[in-house]
Parts: structure tokens; C-alpha cells; sequence
């Protein structure tokens, strides 16, 4: 069986993280997990602790690129052969992992991406809108469609988990994902459905998700081309 460690990077979660981990208990127990603290300004460190659940205790935010590099760096290090981001706020359903597993398995995936939109339409917002101009970019660049580049719940096999976790500027974000597709790296996506926030607030405001995809869009259009290739 895959050697699966699932990393929950995790800042001001104090909310979330005990329901969270205890669906992944409860869901997925034949798979290990570590959360990922942020130098997290509320209670979420102290519950980890209080409640026994593994844990990487940042002692300053280094935000999400910084919290997700520390998981994948750790993954490297304990021999694990793929590790997978779940966010700390319940938006990701893990009863999607062993499907995930699944594929990345038997069609020699190095990255697998749970997709909100492989089978299903993109709603009309001004943020899928940003979504779809991310997707274009992917296409014009890569040859390869990708139906939700935004998406956080990606699974990393081996093969680019060494990138993810010591390579420059490898940040869990769609820039990156062009950037393996163009590397020759396989990637694939499966159908899940995400879950809304179930406590606290998104830092994604209207000003800072505008911003967002345009930076994604030029970091895949000119950007990408002068990094190099793995």
C-alpha cells in the first residue's frame, strides 16, 4: 500500500482542527497525518497538543507556502512515498483520498488534483470567472486542461514530492501545477465536492482573490518559461 502522509497546514483553525482530524481519524485511519501549526495566533496548537494529534509547531507564520514546504519537507524526510494537502478548515472531504490513491496508482500519476469541476459546470461567479482565465492559461501554455487549477486538494507521488519540498519556489499554487505538466510530469484530476468553511473567516476578500488570479496568470504566461525545468 501507498505510504500516504496527509499534511493539514493550519493557521488560526482553533474551530475547525479537532473536527477536522477526527474526520480524518474516523474516514481514513489507514493513513498518517501531521498538522502543520502557522505560528497560529488562537488556541489551534494547544488543542493539538491537548488532544495527542501530530504536530509541526511553526513558531511564526511563514504563511501557506511556508506551512505546506515544512509538511512536504517532513514527508521526504520519514520516507513516505506521496503526501497530500487538506486545508484545516473542513472544506475537504476526505472520503475522496483513497479514490485519489486509487488513480495516481494505476495510471502512474505523479500528481493527482481533486477537481469541483471535472464532471460538473462551473458556477457564473467573478471568482470562477478567474478560474476559467487560470484554466485558459494552462491550456495555451501546457496543452493540458486542467478543470480546477485552484484547487488545494492535490496529492503529490514521489516523483515531485522532492520538488515540492526543497525545489525554489515551488508553492502550492496553479503556476506551479503548469510548471510540472511542463517539467513532463502526469497529472490527473478526479470529481469531489468541497464543503463550504464550517467556522471563522476566509483571508480570500473580493481585492485579494482579483489580485490572486491576475498574478497567477502572469506567473504562467511569462514566468514559467525561465524556470527550470526538473
Amino acid at each position: 500500500m501507498l505510504k500516504l502522509l496527509i499534511v493539514i497546514p493550519a493557521y488560526n483553525e482553533a474551530e475547525n482542527i479537532e473536527m477536522v482530524i477526527r474526520e480524518l481519524e474516523e474516514t481514513v485511519p489507514e493513513y498518517d497525518y501531521v498538522v502543520i501549526n502557522d505560528g497560529s495566533a488562537d488556541r489551534t496548537a494547544e488543542i493539538c497538543r491537548e488532544k495527542g494529534f501530530p504536530m509541526l509547531d511553526l513558531p511564526v507564520n511563514l504563511g501557506l507556502t511556508g506551512a505546506f514546504q515544512t509538511g512536504m519537507r517532513y514527508a521526504c524526510e520519514k520516507g513516505y512515498d506521496a503526501a497530500i494537502q487538506i486545508d484545516a478548515d473542513g472544506q475537504h472531504d476526505p472520503r475522496y483520498i483513497p479514490e485519489m490513491v486509487r488513480v495516481m496508482e494505476e495510471e502512474e500519476a505523479d500528481l493527482v488534483i481533486g477537481s469541483r469541476f471535472k464532471t460538473e459546470k462551473k458556477p457564473h461567479t467573478a471568482r470562477m470567472a478567474g478560474s476559467t482565465l487560470i484554466e485558459i492559461c494552462i491550456k495555451v501554455t501546457t496543452g493540458k486542461r486542467l478543470t480546477d487549477p485552484t484547487s488545494g486538494m492535490r496529492l503529490y507521488g514521489k516523483r515531485v514530492l522532492k520538488q515540492m519540498a526543497y525545489g525554489v519556489n515551488f508553492r502550492p499554487e496553479p503556476d506551479t501545477m503548469a510548471h510540472l505538466i511542463r517539467s513532463g510530469n502526469k497529472v490527473e484530476e478526479i470529481q469531489v465536492t468541497m464543503r463550504e468553511r464550517t467556522a471563522g473567516d476566509s483571508y480570500l476578500t473580493i481585492g485579494r482573490s482579483a489580485r490572486y488570479m491576475l498574478q497567477m496568470c502572469m506567473d504562467i504566461l511569462f514566468i514559467q518559461w525561465v524556470r527550470k525545468k526538473e
